[in-house]
């Protein structure tokens, strides 16, 4: 109590019992001040004739005035005012504190490295007296009248066990407030993804039956791909969803959620009201609780601000929203890929084909749930694929590949037999000799193969084949050197192909004695 602010009510009362008679001792015990206090100011007061009766009582800017220039001590005030501790290091702490370091750590600081052995506390009422000396920033109440408005943001949700990757995961929850009534939505998601960002405004907006003038958001990537405050830059797919439905987005000015005041306290109230003695069995369970809740507790409370339920003035405001569309604008999302060299472009962990002759380029990609559009700068469309699924899922158009690729892809090996039977009975047979190779890959080989009948003619090509059989050799090369030289014509047996060092006896064939001799050198 020593430390107690006295305040102006409280020496009045004081000098009233005095000009009445009573004595310091009663004043102290009816606690209207402390005795040493009482006697300080009872000196004063005689000083200044304020204790007769006849006198009139002061005013308070008189006492006021008077006390500023008197007080010294805590005990009275005609003591000398104590030295704090933390004077030798005020500029020091004053820096700091202009610099946004917290009192901890200053004191932290000083006892580290400055030798400070004061308590925290003197820091801390230096610290009072910094903020006191800066000046409040003033606002303003933001009115809005019925369907003008509606503020959305999201929350930290709780962690849930994703089903799909059989892993826990961190929800979000998306919180919809219409500013007049603060009738709100609440939706749990697993991502803040622009796709997820739209979903959640068709589903807010359909709960509400209506559409209010316009939305005011914070600066989420989901939303703004370029956060200033006199020319931000509305993200292309959130763009179509607002001109879908009819309404216009109004980011706040970077790092002032001020602006946005009214859905902060949505979120904090979903945070510290629904969240808490509640357990979830999944993403679904979750929604159908948080849906439940806003329409049967959030709904009919009494509102702080409005003193009255956000559902009763709902009913009101229901009338001046705008109506929904007959269509709703589809959820989409935009993207600028650039193709590789396989001529793919990649969105979203898949790849989708586009002409090989755009290698290199830009393009636009405009994805849906079920399709991904890419298009040029003039926005014609280039190609189209089934949306995928699963990362790492490839879709492709064989138009859309090199010419030696669409080669490769069409002469499979089924092609290459039915090929090979067309030129005659001596290629088919070489080709399903080199597809049975179990340990070497035969197809580029047997693609050269059947290449020699565009150039050699297929009759050439079947007595070749002919000719290679006699030797049972399983070489295209070969065959097409002796289509180049003419031989698949000759009358004479082909000669295999064997060195003359082993004629007559096997390759590693060597005479006994020999053996003998060199073991025993």
């Amino acid at each position: 109590m020593a430390n107690r602010r006295i305040e102006m009510y409280e020496y009045q009362e004081a000098l009233y019992r005095m000009r009445k008679g009573q004595t310091d001792r009663a004043i102290s015990r009816d606690g209207v001040l402390g005795r040493h206090k009482a006697a300080a100011f009872r000196l004063l007061a005689r000083q200044q004739g304020w204790l007769e009766e006849d006198s009139p009582m002061p005013e308070a800017a008189q006492v006021v005035a008077l006390l500023a220039a008197r007080m010294k001590g805590s005990r009275g005030f005609s003591g000398a005012q104590p030295v704090s501790s933390v004077a030798t290091h005020a500029e020091r702490i004053k820096r700091w504190f202009e610099g946004g370091v917290k009192g901890v750590a200053i004191h932290a600081a000083l006892v580290r490295d400055h030798g400070f052995t004061g308590h925290y506390s003197a820091v801390r009422r230096y610290l009072n007296k910094l903020k006191a000396g800066v000046p409040v920033e003033a606002t303003m109440i933001l009115d809005f009248a019925p369907g003008q408005a509606a503020q959305v943001d999201f929350g930290a949700g709780p962690t849930l066990l994703d089903l799909s990757s059989g892993k826990p995961v961190r929800t979000w929850f998306f919180v919809m407030t219409l500013c007049f009534s603060r009738h709100q939505y609440v939706e749990f998601v697993w991502d803040q993804s622009s796709e997820t960002w739209q979903r959640c405004h068709h589903h807010a907006l359909r709960h509400f039956g209506g559409v209010p003038a316009r939305i005011i958001i914070d600066n989420p990537k989901c939303a703004i791909t370029r956060a200033v405050t006199d020319d931000p830059e509305v993200q292309r797919a959130y763009a179509e969803c607002a001109q879908g439905y009819g309404f216009i987005v109004s980011p706040c000015p970077p790092a002032d959620a001020a602006k946005k005041g009214i859905v902060e306290s949505g979120v904090k109230y979903v945070k510290c009201n629904f969240l808490p003695t509640r357990s979830f069995r999944d993403l679904e369970d979750l929604n159908c609780q948080a849906l439940d809740w806003v329409m049967h507790t959030a709904g009919n409370r009494i509102h702080g601000t409005t003193r009255q339920r956000p559902l009763a003035l709902f009913e009101l405001e229901r009338k001046s929203l705008k109506s929904l569309p007959e269509r709703a604008p589809e959820v989409c999302a935009w993207a600028r890929p650039k193709v590789h060299r396989d001529a793919h472009v990649q969105f979203d962990y898949c790849l989708y084909s586009v002409p090989y002759a755009l290698i290199g380029q830009l393009l636009w990609l405009r994805a849906t749930s079920q399709q991904v559009v890419l298009l040029d700068d003039a926005y014609r469309i280039l190609a189209a694929h089934p949306r995928g699924q699963r990362r790492g899922q490839r879709h492709t158009n064989d138009d859309h590949l090199p010419p030696a690729a669409q080669a490769w892809k069409m002469q499979s090996p089924a092609y290459c037999l039915e090929r090979a039977k067309q030129v005659g009975p001596a290629c088919l047979a070489l080709v399903r000799r080199m597809f049975g190779d179990r340990v070497l890959d035969r197809l580029r080989g047997v693609q050269s193969l059947l290449r020699l009948a565009q150039t050699f003619g297929a009759k050439r090509l079947e007595a070749a084949c002919v000719r290679i059989g006699e030797v049972d050799r399983v070489s295209a090369r070969t065959v097409r050197l002796m289509l180049e030289k003419g031989l698949e014509q000759a009358t004479e047996p082909v000669a295999p192909a064997t060195s003359p060092i082993y004629q007559g006896q096997g390759r590693f064939y060597r005479k006994p004695k020999a053996s003998v001799a060199a073991s025993m050198h």
